[in-house]
């Protein structure tokens, strides 16, 4: 049994029915579906905030809360989130490209990882308190965590 398959049919099912439309609900909510609005880096402004650690990564980027850059990367990884739990039924082959673009090109620690997912599983609970019931919250967290072990892949 694959990773794919820790997640059970029922949580899948969470995920795919549930998990996406509270995703894309959040997504739409705050903004996250355009570049444009300075929400789209909230839950990235959380990680670099709690774990300063991380902005090593993005010398380069001007970190400011509304910075067009971080919008623009916030974006980009929720898209990416969101595309996954589009691929739950084969995430390993999805989450290929990207997996070496961060083990062999971009050298992120993978402990990042995790780190991301906690923020953004924290995001998503404070903003949708009512609707990030414990099985969400089970069904989110385990994802990420699957997501999180993938791209990792290619570091072992």
């Amino acid at each position: 049994r694959g990773r794919e398959d820790s997640v059970e049919r029922t949580e899948r099912s969470m995920l795919v029915r549930r998990g996406s439309r509270q995703a894309d609900k959040l997504l739409k909510e705050v903004g996250w579906h355009s570049q444009s609005s300075p929400e789209s880096s909230m839950w990235l402004l959380r990680l670099f905030c709690s774990y300063p650690q991380t902005k090593t990564y993005f010398p380069h980027f001007d970190l400011h809360h509304g910075s067009q850059q971080l919008r623009a990367h916030g974006f980009k990884i929720m898209t990416a989130v969101g595309d996954a739990v589009k691929s739950i039924d084969n995430l390993s082959s999805a989450l290929t490209k990207l997996s070496e673009l961060h083990a062999y090109i971009l050298r992120v620690d993978p402990v990042n990882f995790k780190l991301l997912s906690h923020c953004l599983l924290v995001t998503m609970a404070a903003r949708f308190p009512a609707d990030f019931t414990p099985e969400v919250h089970e069904a989110w967290d385990k994802f990420m965590s699957i997501l999180s072990s993938i791209l990792t892949e290619k570091y072992r």
